[in-house]
């Protein structure tokens, strides 16, 4: 068993210590090193080449979703201001509704939309009993302003689980790649009966290039989730925030009145500022 032990920690230090030195002999060769990789690619065998398309498909897959997503929500957090900007100076909720029409990227005209038109439908059916109109209105209109912010939310978040699962995922389909890589060099080893550079060189920088492609599928995976994770947090912020004015400000409406129009409601009178 000791002996066996040993013999796996020797190979194992001839292996890391070849690496190295291929490693810093392909540091010295200037203009070569880029012909050299494609060459140990082009050379590899079939599970590495099948591991490193994988790593790209999964780095290809993850910029298509970051520029994407970067572009949807720059366009959320700037439609959102342009309509913050028009409703609160709005004089009815139908001029609001109006002058914000085209802001179709704007999580925040959707909610008001849906609850626009919520508002409406339980206006138009009246009662005689205020209390009962008051509560019904705020409850439909919750549900309405609950069920569009969900919407939104899932929206603007699509696809970017998938940076998560990238990132979490690709330095270890790239370990794959480097443990078979090293099963190969100890295979060379058994094979040629001879422990020397270009015994183990192929199998050792066949490991190192899909390591170097698994982190270079992974850490732009990483970094933008993150980053977007908190964009979406400040999103929804405002959505809670707009929800809950909007809610006010119906509710202080229909204690003032029984039963107004949908228009009686006055953003530009509530006070609140842009």
């Amino acid at each position: 068993m000791r002996h066996n032990i040993s013999l796996f920690c020797t190979a194992l230090t001839i292996t890391l210590t070849m690496g190295a030195a291929s490693a810093a002999q392909a540091a010295t060769s200037g203009g070569e090193s880029a012909a050299d990789i494609w060459e140990m690619v082009l050379g590899a065998s079939w599970v590495v080449q099948l591991v490193l398309v994988i790593l790209i498909l999964f780095s290809l897959m993850s910029w298509a979703v970051i520029i994407s997503k970067f572009k949807v929500l720059s366009d959320a957090r700037r439609q959102n201001a342009d309509f913050e900007e028009v409703f609160w100076h709005a004089g009815s909720l139908s001029v609001a509704k109006q002058q914000t029409r085209h802001l179709d990227a704007s999580p925040l005209a959707t909610i008001f939309r849906l609850g626009f038109a919520e508002l409406g439908k339980v206006m138009r059916l009246g009662t005689d009993d205020r209390g009962a109109l008051a509560s019904g209105v705020m409850q439909n209109l919750q549900r309405a302003l609950n069920r569009g912010q969900a919407s939104e939310m899932t929206r603007l978040g699509r696809a970017v689980t998938f940076l998560a699962t990238c990132a979490n995922t690709a330095p270890f389909i790239g370990l794959f790649g480097t443990v078979w890589g090293i099963m190969d060099s100890f295979r060379s080893i058994g094979v040629a009966k001879v422990a020397n550079l270009a015994t183990v060189a192929p199998g050792i920088a066949e490991a190192l290039v899909a390591t170097a492609t698994g982190l270079f599928a992974a850490i732009p995976a990483v970094v933008f989730y993150n980053h977007f994770n908190r964009r979406l947090q400040v999103l929804e912020a405002e959505m809670d925030s707009f929800r809950q004015d909007f809610l006010n400000l119906v509710e202080r409406d229909l204690m003032r009145r029984a039963g107004p129009p949908v228009d009686a409601v006055r953003p530009a009178d509530t006070g609140i500022p842009a």
